[in-house]
């Protein structure tokens, strides 16, 4: 998060001295910025978020005040020049304060039974079918109890020995049904909707369910299969890529190409060494194929046929025979094994899912049930809905609704001392966004329980930085990183850009910080053959043949011939080049390492200026810092920090 980063990297110069006894809430004052004071455990927080290993000795604290200032300077330039009242970042900010919010806002007891009961589902897979009888989530009474009647008839004809798919492929009101039998494969925690993945996790095998009750309606379910969790594989491939636009002799070139390289690992070559050699990885290649961890407790996933063909190897160092996936063909090799990881290891990323997921709202509707608790709650919900039943008609669903009058206007519920009239919640009524029409009834019950518990939870909201001075400073540094990032925008990065004509001056002025080294614009052709070398060399004699002609006639017998890469490249950065010498046109084959090369030079590219359009990357970048510098400059002339020393060596105290 960029929050984190600026708040190292970007927080100038000013000092130094003011009262030593002056404080805040009884918290001494370690600097104050245009009069607003930091207090010691306000500094102390953020100094101990930015560094791992903390030293409270004079420099290191001297150092960090240095860029904390910088830091605090830009942030009240922004708040100067009113970056909070942008609208666009006061609805970013909004949204960063309900985030940040939701940790306080949950049971943390039901939380915690949560995330232990997935951790134990997420031991396991488990394979289902299962049968749909769709249900809107606000149907009337009479429509559920038909759709479950439904559903339990069929119940009925399975236990009577109707096959399950059968019944699925003629009866299911899931589209894929006819087509797969009601088959969803297996799965695992998080990736049903929780009311079905919990019936089926409490399924024995070839049990089927009484109907379960969920979003999309009601389902039977039936357990074919469970099998323990996969667990985490390291592996590397081998990678030939194809697209899906290649040509047919496209695709078998490359099937030849990966059955050639299964020949060489058979003969015993080197897995590693034929990855370096051969994937169309990128990204691995230069690590001998080798990817990073993925499968169960990871967030890192491959495709279907990747994952089976890697977790069908029994031990390390097996590797797979040949096999396609869209990304082309792979050969993959098992490098290691381990199975799920502990709870303390994986509790981090399920509370994630959790968080995000429906299971989120059994803990908040668990605090709500707490705070009630706790707050003399008292409800008289159900005698004043009687109002609300008789007085509002289906005209609610439409557009300029007009609110009925209110008699008399008595409260609702009672909550911390406060009474929630009636008025607010017929309020809340008309505030409500259009939809289609349900029963009236159902309507207004859902929103009595939506408005008493928004009702509730507001106020809690509204006391969390009383009672949480870890989440007031959380809110503030998001506050500072979002203003920071905008005025840093603003004032340095985007100006750097936009600005081409100080843009032009700068590089000028420092045009001896952009220099080339020796380069070569030419073509090496690799390969661990030097016959096919010899063989390239000759065809580059015939000024007709382009390098891809070349690469077609000496890999015509074999994909593994001939290797090549054209451009311009750095002598002194390219392994192959670098501490040789060249002249135009064909070089002499040499050998390095386990290859042959051979170098055809179309021009020798002396050491020299580059240009503007050359080094724009590094200019801009350099031209940011001198705006950066320049910049602060002007705001330490601007705003007023005064850093009291005395309490800044005594923080680790």
């Amino acid at each position: 998060m960029f929050l984190k980063k600026f708040l190292t990297l970007s927080i100038a110069t000013l000092a130094i001295t003011f009262n030593a006894n002056s404080q805040k809430g009884g918290d001494e004052v370690v600097m104050t910025v245009n009069g607003e004071e930091i207090t010691k455990n306000e500094f102390l927080q953020v100094y101990l978020k930015n560094n791992e290993a903390p030293k409270y000795d004079k420099e290191s604290l001297d150092e960090y005040v240095e860029l904390y200032k910088k830091f605090k300077l830009k942030v009240a330039e922004a708040e100067a020049l009113q970056y909070d009242t942008i609208p666009s970042l006061k609805r970013e900010l909004k949204g960063y304060k309900e985030q940040l919010a939701h940790p306080y806002l949950v049971d943390s007891s039901k939380t915690k039974e949560l995330l232990q009961e997935a951790y134990n589902r997420m031991k396991s897979e488990v394979k289902a079918a299962h049968i749909l009888i769709k249900l809107p989530q606000d149907a009337v009474p009479s429509d559920t109890l038909i759709a479950y009647n439904k559903a339990l008839a069929l119940k009925a004809k399975i236990d009577k020995g109707a096959d399950f798919g059968a019944i699925a492929a003629s009866s299911s009101e899931d589209p894929s049904a006819k087509m797969n039998k009601g088959e969803l494969g297996y799965f695992t925690a998080f990736q049903m909707v929780y009311p079905f993945e919990t019936a089926a996790y409490n399924l024995e095998i070839g049990e089927v369910s009484m109907p379960v009750r969920s979003s999309f309606g009601y389902h039977l379910i039936k357990v074919s299969d469970k099998r323990p969790a996969r667990g985490t594989i390291t592996a590397a491939h081998i990678m030939v890529m194809t697209q899906a636009n290649d040509k047919p002799e496209d695709i078998a070139n490359a099937e030849k190409k990966i059955n050639e390289i299964y020949v060489k690992l058979q003969d015993g070559e080197s897995f590693e060494k034929l990855a370096k050699s051969y994937s169309d990885d990128q990204g691995s290649k230069a690590k001998g194929g080798q990817l990073p961890p993925f499968g169960s407790g990871t967030n890192q996933r491959m495709v279907t046929e990747f994952e089976d063909a890697a977790f069908a190897l029994k031990e390390n160092g097996d590797y797979s025979k040949p096999f396609k996936t869209d990304y082309g063909f792979h050969i993959v090799k098992r490098i290691d094994y381990k199975p799920l990881g502990s709870f303390e290891e994986l509790s981090s990323q399920i509370k994630q899912k959790l968080n995000r997921g429906d299971r989120a709202n059994q803990s908040e509707m668990a605090f709500i049930a707490k705070l009630k608790e706790e707050n003399s709650f008292k409800d008289k919900g159900s005698k004043r809905l009687t109002w609300f039943y008789e007085n509002i008609d289906s005209t609610v669903f439409k557009k300029n609704w007009e609110k009925p009058e209110l008699d008399k206007n008595k409260w609702m519920f009672k909550y911390n001392g406060e009474k929630f009239e009636m008025q607010s919640f017929l309020d809340f009524i008309a505030k409500s966004k259009i939809r289609k029409p349900v029963p009236v009834r159902n309507f207004i019950d859902e929103k009595y329980k939506q408005w008493q518990a928004a009702e509730i939870m507001n106020d809690e909201k509204s006391r969390l930085e009383d009672k949480y001075p870890a989440y007031k400073a959380l809110l503030q540094e998001y506050h500072d990183g979002v203003l920071l990032y905008e005025i840093m925008k603003d004032k340095v990065w985007d100006k750097a850009i936009k600005d081409t004509v100080g843009l032009q001056k700068f590089f000028e002025a420092n045009q001896a910080d952009y220099q080339w080294t020796d380069r070569i614009d030419g073509i090496i052709y690799s390969s661990n053959k030097k016959e096919m070398l010899l063989e390239a060399k000759l065809l580059e004699d015939i000024d007709s043949l382009t390098m891809y002609d070349i690469l077609n006639k000496v890999n015509a017998e074999s994909q593994l011939n001939l290797e090549a890469d054209k451009g311009k490249f750095i002598q002194s950065n390219n392994e192959v080049l670098k501490n040789r010498s060249f002249n135009e046109g064909a070089n002499e084959i040499f050998k390095m390492g386990d290859k042959y090369y051979f170098v055809v030079v179309n021009e020798l590219m002396p050491a020299g200026p580059k240009s503007l359009k050359e080094a724009r990357g590094s200019v801009i970048q350099a031209y940011q810092e001198h705006l950066e510098k320049e910049w602060l400059k002007e705001l330490s002339e601007k705003h007023t920090i005064n850093v009291n020393q005395e309490v800044l060596y005594r923080i680790g105290e």
